[in-house]
């Protein structure tokens, strides 16, 4: 899968617009996300939208190519099919995330679809919200199809097609289908949470992995480049937010994944911190699967939720809850859970929280107050002025025209 996306971008896209991360530093294309001014030529967005997008044109090829290999097993042919459909599909789900929309929540148009390979620039027009989440649905059902069952979290098997499927019912509010899907994955004995949360990304492959994008010395990741301090060896442009990290029980097993650069006077994550910058990054671990049971269970009155949410909060060293209170106790366990793996700005936009938890987030590069998103449609990044140019069928969202 094309590294300029699951390298580390879509991560720190996902969290440096929100409450967990800022930008410190010199790069104006993060500052722009970091205070809400991104333009239609902010170099992070157009390399983000570019590399999902070929994600989606080698998928396509693999697709169409595929059934025609002739020395090719049906099992080989199946497993490579539904390896490109979930491809084609997780790149569809966070491409509608960023610059499409929720339906019944957010946006006015979904993206393009491109469904078979190109050769040439695709001029396709934006298909509308619904027709975009109904693709999405049918490339992870596809993959469930054609997927192996076995395989180590290193390959895409049914188990990572499930946990999309379960994360992308949850954000659709299908609440009884999010659920079952998180249960097939919690159920399935490959997996089991590690007892210290740490070894989650000290280690690599870990029964906690449902899929992980493998890095090594020769395919780099750069996510640690961005967070780890020059005089550890990264450029530092990025931190946590002081009232983040001020948030975390000291007795939390997750607070201790940050460090204190006292130079920079700042905190910063240090789930990314393999010299080389080899970190693997987690598409999907266990730990979503409890957390989107317990969401999809609360919301919709059944099941146990207290009991998932309970299970993280113990192996994080926490006193369980006695009771759940609101949706907000699961969000904001997902919040601390997750910080830094590029799902606090999901989160926030398609539970309607976005415009008030960021009302005024203090913010380091934003001269003279907080940073504030104030505009509903800024819920949304600016299609690419590269895009623009090249389709004449592409439409700008509405807060970027």
């Amino acid at each position: 899968m094309q590294t300029g996306y699951y390298n580390g971008r879509l991560f720190i896209a996902g969290d440096i617009s929100t409450d967990i991360s800022q930008s410190v530093g010199t790069w104006d294309f993060y500052r722009e996300m970091d205070t809400y001014r991104v333009s239609p030529d902010n170099n992070e967005n157009r390399d983000l939208f570019t590399a999902m997008y070929q994600v989606i044109n080698q998928a396509n090829n693999i697709i169409a190519a595929t059934p025609d290999v002739a020395d090719a097993t049906d099992a080989v042919k199946n497993q490579s099919l539904g390896e490109a459909y979930f491809a084609r599909g997780l790149a569809f789900f966070d491409a509608a995330m960023y610059w499409g929309g929720l339906p019944g929540v957010y946006g006015s148009l979904g993206i393009s679809l491109p469904l078979e390979p190109a050769r040439e620039a695709v001029t396709l027009p934006r298909a509308s919200i619904q027709e975009t989440w109904d693709q999405i649905e049918a490339d992870l059902q596809q993959a469930v199809s054609l997927l192996p069952e076995t395989g180590a979290p290193a390959r895409i098997t049914k188990a990572a097609a499930r946990g999309m499927l379960a994360r992308m019912y949850l954000y659709l509010k299908e609440y009884g289908q999010a659920s079952d899907f998180a249960t097939q994955v919690i159920n399935d004995s490959k997996f089991k949470l590690l007892d210290d949360y740490t070894v989650v990304f000290t280690g690599k492959l870990s029964t906690e992995s449902i899929f992980e994008m493998q890095f090594d010395n020769a395919d780099q990741s750069a996510i640690r480049t961005w967070y780890i301090p020059t005089s550890s060896g990264g450029r530092g442009d990025l931190a946590a937010h002081d009232e983040f990290y001020n948030t975390i029980p000291d007795d939390d097993e997750r607070k201790k994944l940050y460090a204190y650069d006292s130079n920079a006077k700042f905190y910063y994550p240090t789930k990314y911190s393999k010299a080389g910058n080899i970190d693997n990054i987690h598409v999907l671990r266990l730990a979503e699967m409890y957390l989107i049971r317990a969401e999809a269970d609360y919301l919709a009155g059944k099941g146990d939720p207290l009991a998932d949410v309970n299970t993280i909060r113990t192996r994080a060293n926490l006193a369980p809850l006695a009771a759940i209170s609101s949706v907000d106790d699961i969000l904001n366990e997902r919040k601390v859970e997750f910080a830094f793996e590029g799902q606090r700005w999901y989160d926030l936009v398609r539970t309607g929280k976005a415009l008030a938890v960021l009302a005024a987030v203090p913010r380091t590069n934003a001269p003279g107050a907080p940073a504030t998103l104030a505009d509903a449609n800024r819920q949304v990044f600016p299609i690419p002025s590269v895009e623009l140019n090249a389709n004449p069928n592409a439409i700008q969202n509405d807060a970027y025209k």
